[in-house]
């Protein structure tokens, strides 16, 4: 054979090679698009690759006590209105008579941030409904009022807020009003676990604080007030407890008691940037979990 011809003789070769290659990659191309069980599953993401806006973050499973993710858990930073669900126990606690008519007043003025309220002094509503407004629309009067017609004022009911948090077992956190307006009232997202935990098991908290939204007659008028947190309004979402925060020092935050993937999970928030970055972050949180759920479990 010359050489020539053994040239010839192994292109052939090649390409009969090559082309035994093609077809059985086409057939087991065929063979997965039929089965599409038979691909290897995508392994789920881990924790640390949720790319998360916030700056505090804090999700477990609220039956177990699993971390599911956790980033800068241990912060002890300023948390806004989430106070209020402190504020809302230390009141259902105290056994105030929730229908007693309490009268806004001048005193319950937000003179730290100058925030706005629709609640003009001499306006009636019910403590209840004071309770409502504040849990759902996070209004600063009604939670201001809360406080100042506890017994023994303003001072006494901080007194109790810290001292419910001491009950928890809530090392981190210091409560000074009953809004959160002040940055004074601070809190690690492994405390606020805790204080989502204890707030859940009160029916009313859990009612108030998921309520799309609710009316209030105020001198004749009606006036009507949405939840802060626009995922109780989704099909989507089953949300058993929520709480949104905002003042500049805090950023935004957010916490929720909330079923993802099968499950109960504590979902914490703080010092998240932007107006909608904390519903973003609520958001690839969920999506991660389902993912991961199903994916199963790795190994």
């Amino acid at each position: 054979m010359t050489h020539s011809e053994r040239s010839l003789h192994h292109l052939e070769r090649i390409v009969a090679f090559g082309a035994l290659a093609a077809v059985l990659a086409l057939t087991i191309g065929f063979a997965q698009a039929r089965d599409p069980g038979s691909r290897a599953p995508k392994p789920p993401q881990r924790s640390d690759e949720v790319m998360l806006r916030s700056a505090v973050a804090l999700v477990q499973d609220a039956n177990s006590g699993e971390t599911l993710i956790a980033k800068n858990q241990g912060a002890v930073l300023p948390i806004a209105s989430i106070t209020k669900l402190m504020t809302a126990m230390v009141i259902l606690d105290a056994g105030l008579n929730l229908e007693q008519r309490v009268a806004i007043s001048g005193d319950d003025y937000d003179l730290v941030k100058g925030t706005r309220s629709r609640l003009r002094p001499g306006t009636m509503l019910t403590r209840d409904e004071l309770l409502l407004l504040a849990l759902m629309a996070s209004e600063n009067r009604a939670a201001a009022s809360l406080g100042r017609t506890y017994p023994g004022g303003t001072e006494v009911f901080v007194a109790a807020m810290n001292a419910k948090a001491q009950a928890l077992g809530m090392a981190d956190s210091r409560f000074v009003d009953p809004t959160g307006l002040s940055s004074g009232n601070v809190s690690s997202a492994r405390d606020l676990v805790r204080m989502v935990a204890a707030a859940h098991g009160y029916p009313l908290i859990r009612q108030y604080s998921t309520r799309e939204s609710a009316t209030v007659q105020a001198f004749g008028r009606p006036l009507a007030f949405r939840n802060t947190n626009g995922l109780v309004r989704s099909a989507q979402w089953e949300i058993g407890l929520s709480k949104t925060g905002y003042i500049s020092e805090a950023g935004r935050c957010l916490v929720m008691r909330v079923r993802m993937a099968s499950r109960e999970v504590t979902v914490v928030l703080l010092d998240s940037w932007g107006r909608l970055s904390r519903v973003g972050d609520a958001n690839r949180i969920k999506k991660w979990l389902e993912t991961s759920a199903a994916a199963g479990p790795r190994g």
